[in-house]
């Protein structure tokens, strides 16, 4: 975990989900909606891995905003900076 990232939590975040946060920072200014399935391709982690760790970044005091947004073949993620 980052320096940046560690203070930007404000929350303990485990691992998982710090890499999972970063991902989002560096793709959130260029795509807005994320597909469980897709971000686990991209950090070699399964749709499920991600979905549940995903809450945690959802609930967490956070510069994103993270709402989940669909379900279908991939729950889909809507991120806002």
């Amino acid at each position: 975990m980052s320096a940046t990232t560690a203070s930007a939590t404000g929350d303990q975040l485990t691992p998982k989900q710090c890499r999972i946060l970063e991902y989002l920072r560096d793709n959130a200014d260029t795509q807005t909606y994320f597909k469980s399935r897709l971000i686990g391709d991209e950090l070699d982690l399964s749709a499920k891995e991600v979905g549940s760790n995903m809450t945690a970044i959802q609930n967490s005091d956070l510069d994103l905003d993270v709402e989940k947004w669909g379900y279908s073949s991939s729950t889909t993620w809507k991120v806002t900076a």
